[in-house]
């Protein structure tokens, strides 16, 4: 989501820090700085009301197997527990249900509706063309599935999707599902090894499991197959820092 270093989380925590003076992340428990429960966090991010757009809606770029697989997870969020999380134009969006530690420079109250802000993965306006995608959440088994459709504007290869760009979305699901688990929320870490190209145009599947969460940080791994499982594009770790939250000042 956002990279950061430990000395910028130690100055994004609660603790106010002297400018030029060395400083240390500093060590929190669990039940003081972490208490947030699943459905709480999700409860922030998937916002009930919004007038944004949320850009993982089926539009006429996406190609056969991205809008059936997408139907399919549609259905197990109405018995198997998935969620669609939704993807607004910028991160500064989903501030509100982020909570970003307070001290972070963001400008309250401006969407990216009233400016040029995009999240890089947004930053592609014509459909189609750039990052197609949507992420399902499972917050009981700590998952996600992010179904993701390259299109041409991100060729590396002739007529294959650039390692960059499936490098890029890994970070992103990795990112919301940290999130969504344990207050994850800058990226220490992100080690691919990549196994075979991508067509343009076609689907990949990342599959994203949170392995465990220890020391203020959420381990997690991906496996991108391909859309029938025959093909491995890319397997991946990431480790993500946790920081403590403002609290839900919601009713």
């Amino acid at each position: 989501m956002i990279r950061r270093g430990f000395p910028v989380a130690a100055r994004l925590s609660h603790h106010r820090v002297l400018s030029g003076v060395p400083h240390v992340l500093p060590r929190l428990t669990s039940a003081s700085a972490f208490g947030s429960s699943t459905e709480s966090l999700v409860s922030r991010f998937c916002v009930e009301k919004t007038d944004l757009k949320d850009y993982v809606l089926p539009n006429a770029s996406w190609f056969p197997d991205m809008l059936s697989m997408y139907q399919e997870f549609l259905e197990k969020t109405k018995a198997d527990g998935w969620l669609k999380l939704p993807s607004f134009k910028s991160n500064r969006d989903h501030i509100q249900g982020l909570k970003i530690p307070s001290g972070f420079a963001v400008s309250s109250g401006t969407s990216s509706d009233q400016g040029d802000w995009r999240i890089f993965i947004r930053c592609i306006q014509a459909e189609g063309q750039g990052y197609e995608y949507v992420i399902f959440f499972h917050p009981t088994k700590k998952k996600s599935v992010c179904l993701f459709q390259p299109g041409p504007y991100l060729e590396g290869s002739p007529g294959c999707a650039h390692g960059g760009s499936l490098a890029a979305m890994m970070d992103e699901t990795f990112s919301k599902t940290a999130y969504l688990a344990g207050e994850g929320l800058f990226t220490l870490s992100l080690n691919v090894r990549f196994k075979n190209f991508i067509p343009v145009g076609s689907l990949a599947v990342l599959n994203v499991d949170v392995e465990k969460i220890e020391d203020q940080k959420i381990y997690m791994s991906c496996v991108t197959w391909s859309r029938d499982k025959q093909t491995v594009y890319a397997k991946s770790s990431g480790v993500f820092l946790q920081l403590p939250l403002e609290e839900d000042s919601s009713p």
